[in-house]
């Protein structure tokens, strides 16, 4: 196992130096207010259960038909390019993934396509994620990894300030649904993946992400073309340390966060977990601080219409 950085680390590969502890729970970042009856802006659902809690997270963001319509096609993104079980926390519960995928069939999805760019051997992670094994027998849905260069199509970055370019799994921009399902994991560059550093197992040469260009704006860059219709964390525990691919602490959460908002679900994970032994605040992790300052999202948790449910 590698050594996990100390808190200076942290921050220097990623995050901004402002007050760093965390002094309340998630019942402080969410106080009591008073909404007009309309979806929440964000989620947090509590419990044992992954499959229950994902159908009870996306039922009060307005149920699967808010997002999925007969003949979509969907693209779902989960964490699974390492070549470990569910249990080490470097890939989305399968549960969560398999779940997602139904709610897809049952609204009437011509194509739901579960992918992502691995990093490890494609059949050790196939295996082990357990995802494509979960999802075997939903309708209309195949589990994929995407290696293949002329599985990717270049695409312009309007918006980017890093990024002029970058070459795109093609079935993601040709989806009508992305759907966005990570799991909370600290990672050894950006500080924490969640679903924003995700979206980067959807693009061929990550690599000059971290060794040609600034990390955290690239990433920025990136969801500015590549934005989630619906983002799932899967915090049923988290890999506190030694991420992206571990081992490191894995910490049972028994959670999950559902939103619109990549910014509000990522920074509500970071305020959520404890990360490299601390408790940090969204507005610290700089590629989630420079996704709000671009008008991409949100992070001002108290600001948010919150629900909390127990299932």
């Amino acid at each position: 196992m590698s050594k996990a950085p100390d808190r200076r680390e942290f921050l220097r590969k990623g995050l901004i130096t402002t007050a760093a502890v965390l002094t309340t729970a998630s019942g402080a970042l969410n106080p009591a207010m008073s909404f007009a009856e309309s979806p929440p802006d964000l989620v947090i659902c509590h419990g044992n259960d992954p499959e229950a809690m994902t159908r009870s997270a996306v039922e009060a963001l307005g149920g699967i038909k808010r997002f999925v319509k007969p003949g979509n096609k969907v693209l779902i993104k989960p964490n699974m390019s390492f070549a470990s079980g569910p249990g080490a926390g470097s890939n989305t519960h399968p549960g969560i993934v398999k779940e997602v995928a139904r709610l897809c069939a049952d609204a009437g999805a011509s194509k739901i396509s579960v992918v992502d760019n691995v990093l490890h051997s494609p059949a050790d992670c196939m295996k082990l994620s357990k995802i494509p094994e979960t999802c075997k027998d939903i309708a209309n849905t195949t589990v994929s990894y995407a290696k293949n260069k002329r599985l990717f199509r270049e695409v312009k970055v309007d918006q980017g300030k890093q990024l002029k370019s970058m070459e795109v799994l093609a079935d993601a921009l040709d989806a009508d649904v992305l759907i966005a399902i990570p799991v909370g994991k600290s990672h050894s560059s950006s500080g924490v993946s969640l679903s924003m550093k995700g979206m980067m197992g959807l693009i061929f040469d990550r690599l000059s992400f971290h060794t040609r260009h600034d990390l955290h704006e690239s990433i920025v860059d990136m969801v500015t073309v590549l934005k989630p219709h619906l983002v799932i964390v899967d915090g049923t525990r988290i890999l506190s340390t030694g991420g992206p691919g571990g081992p490191g602490k894995v910490i049972p959460l028994n959670l999950i966060i559902a939103s619109t908002d990549m910014v509000a679900a990522d920074a509500q994970m970071v305020a959520l977990g404890t990360w490299y032994d601390k408790k940090f605040q969204p507005q610290q992790v700089r590629h989630i601080r420079s996704a709000s300052e671009r008008g991409l999202g949100r992070m001002d948790l108290d600001k948010l219409n919150i629900k909390t449910l127990n299932t």
